[in-house]
């Protein structure tokens, strides 16, 4: 590519995606002095559809649909995504070029009043539309009741105000919105174990497209790229949509990787929880990692779970 060249970057429009992709966007031109990039916001199902459950419209692929598009259509050169947004299979063409370092995984409770999830009164409503997120809160307090919210940060903070005594949101997003709500409390994975991918950034680019993952490389952090290859493993075994409440959790230090993963009921009832740490070195070892680890969950009752919940 020639460093007089405008890189085109795919994202969804909302504040959160602006804001992550003009991380990569900066981090791309401090790596390649002179380049000049160029942010097209794309509005994907997701955004257009804001008062319809994913389950409804079509799971995760409906933030990345028409960006995806636009990328196979060689109408932008890379897209950047939040990359718990991603489903497990890519569509063909397509790869992830590059994953930067993993901002904080965790997640974020963030109540009405003082005193985080112990000083809610019995009852109280939990604004969350993730069964993942709402399988774990019932499952430390089965007296919460979850009532389903969506749109942007800044949108299910301000129903916080009137309609819910609390609302769970990704740190990551938080941090990167430069926003420090009141209340907030940090929950712990052995609480609330996150999403595959929260926390990450996912750069896709076309797979045959060698410049672009050559020009990318720089970004690249490759132990968040293995973690990252771990938790999709996990997902893509499972075969899941959004509909089942499924965590996973990898970090990898020097050639340890340790992956907790889960598969519950959405009331939170039955959690399978399994956790292991293997040496590995390589994106196929960390997504085999990823797999075998939820093929031992679904032999160990995730599977009912799983036949419960696709049948309701």
């Amino acid at each position: 590519m020639v460093m007089s060249d405008i890189l085109k970057i795919g994202a969804r429009g909302s504040p959160l995606s602006l804001a992550q992709t003009g991380l990569v966007a900066r981090a791309l031109e401090e790596a390649h002095p002179g380049l000049k990039t160029e942010i097209i916001s794309i509005k994907t199902t997701g955004d257009k559809m804001r008062n319809v459950s994913l389950a409804r419209i079509g799971g995760k692929g409906v933030f990345v649909k028409e960006i995806e598009e636009a990328l196979l259509a060689g109408e932008i050169d890379l897209a950047v995504h939040s990359a718990k947004d991603l489903p497990s299979e890519l569509p063909a063409g397509l790869s992830v070029g590059a994953v930067p370092p993993r901002a904080d995984f965790r997640d974020v409770l963030i109540t009405r009043r003082p005193g985080g999830l112990a000083a809610l009164p019995r009852g109280a409503r939990l604004g969350t539309s993730g069964p993942r997120r709402q399988a774990q809160m019932l499952a430390a307090r089965p007296d919460l009741v979850a009532e389903p919210i969506r749109g942007n940060v800044v949108t299910r903070l301000k129903k916080l105000k009137t309609e819910v005594e609390a609302i769970i949101l990704a740190a990551a997003g938080l941090d990167r919105l430069g926003l420090s709500p009141p209340n907030s409390e940090y929950l712990p994975p052995e609480i609330m174990l996150p999403s595959a991918g929260q926390g990450a950034l996912a750069v896709e680019i076309r797979a045959e497209d060698l410049k672009i993952q050559e020009f990318l490389s720089p970004l690249t952090h490759r132990p968040t790229f293995l973690a990252l290859a771990a938790e999709r493993g996990f997902l893509r075994r499972l075969g899941s949509g959004c509909q089942l409440p499924a965590a996973a959790l990898a970090r990898y230090e020097e050639s340890s990787m340790s992956l907790e993963g889960l598969v519950a009921s959405p009331d939170g009832r039955r959690i399978i929880r399994r956790g292991r740490t293997v040496e590995l070195d390589s994106t196929e070892a960390a997504a085999n990692f990823g797999q075998l680890l939820a093929t031992e969950i679904l032999d160990n009752g995730g599977r009912e779970i799983m036949a419960e919940v696709e049948g309701s």
